[in-house]
């Protein structure tokens, strides 16, 4: 089993996008370890905010396999086929971390975002502060507490989530 830690992030109908994209990861892996929702400014375009947060699962698929399930999980979602890397977003599912696995296909990984993106640091080191940046050797809690603060504002908002079987 691969332990894996994936970026979810919406800015369009933000509630229900990330209802439905959290329960359709349940539906396919199980028990979610869930940190904090946060809500972000839009990075890269401007746009309205987005909610994120990153979840963590373990798994047997391949990372060919998973990269290719969250992408149909997006689609299933309202996600647009030929949507801009800098664009608002119903769902984005971006794998962050596959064990310690280091490659940049069928993705990059670790996602390079990870460091420098506070919403995907924040969350990530709440739910994996001991896990082990592969190519950095630190951990996601220590990459936390020296990152630029001042770079992004982000703030914590209150996560209204309970799976729903049907959706």
């Amino acid at each position: 089993m691969a332990q894996v830690f994936v970026s979810v992030g919406t800015n369009i109908d933000r509630q229900a996008n990330l209802s439905k994209g959290l329960n359709a990861l349940v539906k396919h892996f199980g028990q979610l370890r869930l940190s904090s929702l946060f809500e972000s400014e839009a990075v890269g375009f401007d746009g309205s905010p987005f909610f994120n947060m990153v979840v963590g699962f373990d798994t047997q698929l391949s990372i060919e396999a998973l990269s290719q399930l969250l992408r149909e999980i997006e689609f299933a979602h309202g996600r647009e086929i030929d949507a801009k890397k800098f664009s608002p977003r119903t769902l984005d599912l971006d794998i962050l971390l596959f064990d310690d696995l280091i490659c940049q296909a069928p993705v990059q990984l670790p996602r390079e975002e990870i460091t420098y993106n506070a919403f995907v640091l924040w969350p990530l080191a709440e739910v994996a502060p001991d896990v082990i940046h592969p190519i950095l050797n630190q951990s996601f809690r220590q990459l936390w507490q020296s990152y630029d603060k001042s770079q992004q504002q982000l703030s914590k908002v209150p996560l209204d989530w309970s799976f729903e079987l049907g959706s």
